[in-house]
């Protein structure tokens, strides 16, 4: 017998791909509709659980300022930078919190906004200096650096951050508007059905691998004066310097993140301990994967590396990753290919007046 073969006239086939096509569109619509109120959802949620916990503390009874020792007291924030594995440390903060007894916030701020207005800026610095309710507390969130000094605060928060080979970084931020990462699969990006490579978005002079795209961790360092985005200002790039030195406590880079959870275990164990044993063995140490990404050719980073902009965020980048291997080099030795911390390498002596 021969092969029955059914052919669709081409009006129908036509028809049929219009269908799909449509059909595909809907269902797109559907998952971005859902998406929406998932995060509408989320925010009413915690909103619900900060309106529980205040009035948990308050049928307590009211908090004595004494009630507060130094680590009680002690608030974190890590204004994340976007595409540095800042996703897979945050998640274990948020792991160890009910553990360790802290609890984490993220600030959602209006489309990743890293630049808050001056009231916010108040009402941000009001919150996280009077909340005690939330302390000990981690803040996490896509914001500029924020000198609370400016604000009248008597004790400032710890600021920690994480930083990235600039070109990597914009690789890795270039795909993810694209084709997204394995953590929320089904979400549509913002550059979605766009198959462009970074390579031939670059030979091209495409805006989203322009140089211009990579001033950005220079700027979240610097702050919220307004010459820090100014694309290229060789002034924003030495006060994110300064910053770094002075303002910050740790800033570690993406490619030793594992050294970077290893220090602040040792240093701040009233919120990492148990930190660097979960990143090894959690599942969440590579939670978050850029998807379709491909590696640029030699060409590409050649012709970015040609810019003034790449330069100074390179620089920049350097100069954190040589301070935090100057931390790493005194706080930790290596014996058979694993790092370990140092035990306390001080004492006190010679006390006087003598006691009788």
């Amino acid at each position: 017998m021969g092969l029955l073969r059914i052919m669709m006239p081409p009006k129908l086939q036509l028809l049929a791909v219009v269908a799909f096509a449509v059909a595909m569109l809907f269902l797109e619509n559907q998952i971005q509709n859902l998406e929406e109120s998932r995060s509408k959802l989320e925010r009413a949620i915690a909103r619900h659980e900060v309106r529980e916990i205040e009035q948990r503390h308050t049928m307590d009874g009211p908090r004595q300022e004494a009630a507060l020792d130094e680590e009680e007291d002690m608030v974190i924030i890590y204004n994340r930078v976007p595409k540095t594995a800042s996703t897979s440390f945050t998640n274990i903060a948020y792991d160890l919190c009910a553990k360790n007894k802290y609890h984490v916030l993220h600030i959602n701020t209006t489309k990743n906004n890293p630049v808050m207005s001056l009231q916010d800026q108040v009402r941000f610095v009001k919150n996280i200096t009077s909340w005690k309710e939330m302390k000990p507390g981690f803040y996490h969130g896509h914001v500029s650096y924020l000198d609370f000094a400016k604000f009248g605060v008597k004790k400032k928060p710890i600021y920690i951050n994480v930083i990235r080979d600039p070109i990597e970084r914009l690789v890795s931020y270039y795909y993810f508007l694209r084709f997204g990462d394995d953590y929320r699969p089904g979400l549509r990006r913002r550059k979605q059905g766009d198959k462009k490579t970074f390579d031939e978005c670059v030979a091209e002079g495409g805006s989203d691998c322009a140089p211009e795209k990579l001033w950005l961790q220079i700027p979240f360092f610097c702050g919220h004066s307004s010459e820090c985005w100014n694309v290229g200002s060789r002034w924003a790039m030495d006060q994110a310097k300064y910053n770094l030195i002075n303002e910050y406590f740790l800033v570690g880079v993406t490619e030793e993140l594992e050294d970077f959870i290893m220090l602040l275990e040792a240093a701040l164990p009233r919120f990492f301990r148990g930190a660097t044993e979960l990143y090894r063995t959690g599942k969440k140490s590579h939670l978050r994967k850029t998807t379709e990404k491909k590696l640029p050719t030699k060409q590409t980073i050649a012709k970015l590396q040609q810019s003034d902009i790449w330069k100074m965020e390179n620089e920049f980048y350097e100069f954190a990753l040589e301070q935090f291997q100057f931390i790493r080099a005194h706080a930790v030795r290596e014996k058979d290919g694993d790092l370990y911390i140092l035990a306390q390498n001080f004492f006190y002596e010679k006390i006087y007046p003598k006691s009788n």
